[in-house]
């Protein structure tokens, strides 16, 4: 199964490249950044060592479609999508904080409910809630944005700004840009027959000041989905939601021993369960797009991925 798990380009003018735990993100002259999503699987923030067929383009085609239908409400960093795995932008320095923002009582927030916490974040969470219930009104539980092979942190707004990590007046817009996203992507989700149960967004500066939103968003990576079609069903008799995100993964992984912790082993990955993951992810684009999934050709990925940004640099 061909994929694409790292990348060594040279493109001209390039100064840089930063490996985050999923995209490769080349500078080009301090004014581009090419960001390549690989085939690379992050779960509790380790990278798998196998790749997934296709995921790359996945998530970067679902990305440029939302960067598309939002950019009426918040600018972005997106110029370009010169390969299915590719995307070009303007060169931003990036917020060291991940804006998480949360309608229900799920994942991360929802293990430390059980645990007995009924705060996250600085946030309060109401009393009487059981899993997968909505909030009342949706809650932005930040993490500082870790480097490769480091784990995000939860923190509070109050830390935030206490520590200087972003300006009170740049904070606010973020806060802003969160929920207005959040509010958009909830639309979008409902039309598709989807509830978009919590996401997250990064954002950066321009080099004009201008606060914009960059990497990727709506994607089954940053995003937890659930279908809407039987969700008060299946909260009023204690079942599990069907859910459109990459929680599959990790639920499989905490069932084979392993949740990112010192000492644990990755648990093997056959050849059958990566095709699974595949097709998992494919399923993930099709509901959320509301369209068919085309499979780029993938018989040499580094090489059509380097045709199309070398052609692309040239215009």
């Amino acid at each position: 199964m061909n994929t694409i798990t790292t990348t060594n380009f040279q493109f001209p003018g390039q100064k840089s490249v930063y490996r985050g735990k999923v995209r490769e993100v080349y500078n080009i002259n301090n004014a581009l950044l090419v960001m390549i999503a690989t085939d690379r699987l992050s779960a509790f923030d380790v990278v798998m060592p196998r790749g997934i067929p296709y995921k790359g383009q996945i998530l970067n085609q679902i990305a440029t479609k939302f960067m598309h239908l939002t950019s009426d409400i918040v600018p972005n960093w997106l110029i370009a999508t010169p390969d299915p795995n590719v995307a070009v932008g303007h060169l931003c320095e990036p917020f060291k904080v991940e804006m998480v923002i949360r309608g229900y009582l799920s994942g991360h927030a929802a293990r430390e409910y059980a645990t007995g916490r009924r705060t996250i974040c600085g946030v309060t969470m109401p009393e009487g809630l059981k899993e997968n219930d909505k909030f009342p009104t949706p809650i932005i539980t930040p993490t500082t944005k870790a480097d490769n092979g480091s784990h995000d942190e939860d923190i509070s707004r109050e830390a935030i700004l206490e520590k200087g990590i972003v300006s009170e007046a740049d904070y606010l817009v973020l806060e802003k840009y969160t929920r207005a996203l959040y509010q958009r992507g909830t639309e979008i989700a409902a039309s598709r027959g989807l509830i978009l149960v919590d996401t997250k967004y990064e954002f950066g500066k321009t080099k004009d000041g201008i606060i914009v939103l960059i990497d990727e968003i709506h994607t089954p990576d940053s995003s937890r989905y659930f279908y809407a079609d039987g969700y008060q069903e299946r909260q009023d008799n204690n079942q599990e939601q069907k859910q459109l995100s990459k929680e599959f993964v990790r639920r499989w992984l905490i069932e084979n021993g392993f949740q990112g912790k010192d000492g644990q082993q990755i648990p093997n990955m056959t050849d059958e369960y990566i095709e699974t993951v595949s097709e998992r992810y494919i399923e993930l684009y099709e509901n959320i797009l509301g369209e068919k999934f085309v499979k780029a050709d993938i018989s040499n990925i580094n090489e059509r991925i380097q045709q199309h940004v070398l052609n692309f640099l040239k215009l």
